[in-house]
């Protein structure tokens, strides 16, 4: 057995308990005090506040699990400066090894205001790859994993994208990272390539997580995602389950999409040159 096919075996190992951590920290969501029930937040301090209160809880029983399962790992969000890739949305990445890129609370505006469209998501992210990935709905009951080398699966079951081939049919998603404002060019181009792509399709959503969309399009239930910005977080966990469900995932200049990327396309190869047409600058 060479090297890589050792990795590959070790990637595929991590995957039961990275959905066991997934799955405690969901039941933990689901059951804590809902925010919603609360006076709503008026300020973004008293937002912040109230996420807190559950993301701090939830941060620890992951952490718990993490740093049982990979000794030593550092999450993404700990590691700065000269040997990180990118800064702002994709701060943290190591340029090499290994980190966690986990939200505890992927969609966490959602599951702030009582809606159900909310997920856990986590990767491991090796020299700046993804390489292992759980994503976790709780109110779904649904859990996708996925391993460099191994495939991807939904509740134990293997995905595949769409096997549309025309756009005219095809339902679409798109979402922006979080503090968009902080992109402006990023938010020029979403704006513009709505514009783009609405006559060009049946309908486009934003259907809540980002990686849990990415997720979906990879397994067919949507047929293609597009994102402008760097989002490294909600994107790395659904670039994987992606990949290796068949999908192709790509920036938007149709390059192999990469952590620091100014944008993220993964579609079925039957729509993935017709929408990249439309979103290229």
């Amino acid at each position: 057995m060479t090297t890589t096919e050792k990795n590959m075996t070790t990637y595929a190992s991590l995957l039961a308990p990275m959905a066991a951590a997934a799955h405690e920290v969901g039941a933990l969501l689901v059951n804590s005090p809902q925010p919603a029930a609360a006076p709503p937040a008026d300020t973004m301090d008293e937002l912040a506040t109230a996420y807190l209160a559950v993301e701090g809880p939830a941060t620890a029983v992951m952490r718990r699990h993490l740093d049982a399962l990979l000794p030593g790992v550092p999450w993404a969000e700990e590691l700065h400066g000269e040997h990180s890739l990118g800064s702002g949305a994709d701060a943290g990445l190591p340029a090499a090894g290994d980190a966690w890129m986990v939200d505890v609370i992927d969609g966490a505006v959602q599951y702030m205001q009582g809606l159900p469209q909310f997920c856990v998501s986590l990767a491991l992210v090796r020299d700046g790859e993804p390489v292992a990935a759980a994503l976790h709905a709780p109110l779904l009951g649904e859990t996708y994993l996925a391993a460099a080398g191994h495939g991807a699966t939904r509740n134990g079951e293997p995905i595949a994208p769409s096997s549309r081939s025309r756009l005219e049919a095809a339902l679409v998603a798109t979402s922006a990272p979080p503090f968009i404002a902080e992109q402006p060019t990023a938010a020029a181009s979403a704006g513009r390539s709505l514009a783009a792509v609405l006559p060009a399709v049946s309908a486009v959503r934003n259907l809540g997580p980002t990686s849990w969309q990415i997720a979906d399009t990879a397994a067919g239930r949507l047929d293609a995602f597009w994102e402008y910005g760097r989002d490294d977080a909600n994107l790395l966990p659904g670039a994987l389950v992606a990949r290796e469900a068949g999908a192709v995932v790509t920036d938007l200049e149709g390059r192999p999409w990469q952590a620091g990327a100014a944008g993220f396309l993964a579609a079925p190869h039957g729509l993935h040159a017709s929408l990249l047409e439309l979103l290229k600058p």
